[in-house]
């Protein structure tokens, strides 16, 4: 059984642990590795060595943290395909959904190898007669990552690589169910030759993160993960002195129009509620019909959902979904559909009953979508991170605005139709933090925020583009006066 160390100092570890946690395929339902679940003293072991590490790496010019950066970038590209093998195995996802995954963190890590330019500060000369003043930006020191099991590779990549290339020091905290790829992320970045100790990996459950939060060491920590949890991160970090960015859960609304094009919604909304098996922050896992869309765009959807191939995509390249992560989401994924079902929703497609050939202990469910669902149902509450679409039946636009903003969340929303005005009205008045307009998945690239809103965020930068930068940095403002000869009363000597 692979038993999967911590990466301290430059130096894999496999330090004593209170327990060990098991990794499955979630595909078969079988174990495949355990990780050792270290608390505090594997977190102080890694601040120690991150510390150490960092009056050299800051002292690092921005240039040549970037030309590491770039050589990191090469080795993902060359084990491109292994990687996304390790992704599929370790979560589920399908090939092409792994391969996106690790292609955004790429992106991500391509942004971070602007290093140069992104850093730089500004001037004015002549603030007042004689007088200059200067912004430069300098890393913090420590930062810590704690991320979820839904993205192995793109998540990691939001964080440690701008981090890095800011100057900082870090310590990341995968998730315990998906920690191959961050092992062998962190395998390749120690060969492009980062320094021993700038980057380290630890792994453990709670008390590996609490461990972080009030290490005196961490200066910052980014964390993605529930709301509940990242409500705690926030909470805790700060109080002890952190600068935290907390992207927490969702509940993503997509508005359908009488007038959207039926094709482009129906596969808009099935690649939104069912692509990764509906295991993201940027799920679209309610959609609201508004007037006649629902007889146009429903029950084509419908058909969709029960056409698409659900599989063990590790091993079969035609499955279109893959397993859900663990035995005990699925069954918390089931007992949700079987709570919209006695509230009074249709389950127009059903996928508590899905079975895979070859592979009876995966942990499957199928497309599921709840036709008529109540604005109060518990499923408009819970965020219920699977494979279901709760679907919502309006007259107006004004209506259907008014229930999104009902929700406590505000990652994502999206509005399909034809119209500027009823899209222009939507992107203004809708309450979440990034918008789509004819795109059902509205994630921005690298170089934007990725910036949800209300429970969705706990913080006040968030990750990716120059808000991550500002994240990883602080300000440093110098006023400049230089006399001259003879000026003034007195010269100290």
């Amino acid at each position: 059984m692979r038993i999967c160390k911590s990466f301290i100092g430059g130096e894999w570890v496999a330090p004593p642990a209170t327990g060990t946690s098991p990794v499955f395929n979630p595909a078969l339902g079988e174990i495949i590795a355990e990780v050792p679940l270290a608390g505090a003293e594997l977190v102080d072991h890694a601040a120690q060595a991150a510390s150490a590490a960092f009056p050299a790496w800051r002292d690092t010019p921005a240039v040549d943290r970037a030309g590491i950066l770039f050589r990191y970038k090469a080795l993902i590209e060359a084990e491109f395909e292994s990687i996304a093998l390790t992704i599929s195995t370790e979560h589920g996802k399908t090939p092409g959904e792994a391969r996106g995954d690790l292609r955004r963190g790429i992106q991500m890590v391509e942004y971070a190898c602007g290093a140069p330019s992104l850093l730089m500060g500004e001037s004015l000369e002549n603030i007042a007669r004689g007088i200059d003043c200067d912004a430069i930006r300098q890393p913090l020191g420590v930062c810590a990552g704690i991320v979820p099991f839904n993205f192995p590779a793109m998540v990691p990549l939001w964080m440690f690589p701008l981090s890095l290339a800011c100057g900082n020091t870090f310590i990341l905290k995968p998730s315990e169910k998906v920690p191959l790829t961050a092992t062998r992320l962190a395998e390749l970045l120690d060969a492009a030759g980062l320094p021993k100790g700038v980057f380290n990996v630890v792994h453990g459950g709670r008390a590996c993160v609490d461990a972080l939060l009030v290490h005196p060491a961490v200066r910052a920590i980014s964390f993605v993960g529930s709301t509940s949890v990242a409500r705690h991160v926030f909470d805790t970090g700060t109080r002890h002195g952190k600068r935290v960015q907390a992207a927490g859960g969702a509940k993503n609304f997509i508005l359908i129009m009488p007038d959207a094009t039926v094709a482009e919604s129906v596969r808009g909304l099935a690649e939104a509620a069912f692509g990764c098996a509906g295991e993201r922050c940027m799920s679209g896992s309610t959609a609201i019909a508004i007037g006649r869309a629902r007889d146009l765009v429903i029950p084509d959807l419908v058909s969709a959902a029960k056409h698409i191939r659900v599989g063990a995509a590790f091993r079969d390249a035609s499955a279109e979904m893959g397993p859900v992560i663990t035995r005990q989401h699925r069954d918390r994924v089931e007992s949700l559909i079987d709570a919209g079902e006695r509230e009074g929703a249709r389950v127009a497609a059903d996928g508590r009953s899905v079975r895979v050939e070859g592979a009876p202990n995966g942990f499957y469910v199928g497309p599921t979508i709840l036709d008529g669902v109540a604005p109060d149902a518990t499923v408009m509450r819970e965020e219920i991170f699977g494979p279901v679409l709760s679907v919502l039946h309006m007259d107006d636009l004004d209506s259907a605005i008014e229930t999104a903003n009902r929700s406590a969340y505000g990652n994502g929303a999206a509005i399909f139709t034809s119209s500027g005005r009823a899209a222009r009205e939507f992107r203004h008045r809708i309450n979440a933090g990034m918008v789509g307009v004819n795109v059902a998945v509205p994630a921005p690239m690298a170089f934007f925020p990725f910036s949800g809103w209300n429970e969705s965020f706990f913080g006040d930068l968030h990750v990716q583009g120059r808000e991550g930068i500002a994240f990883y940095t602080q300000q440093k403002i110098t006023t400049s006066r230089w006399f001259a000869a003879g000026e003034g009363d007195v010269w100290v000597k």
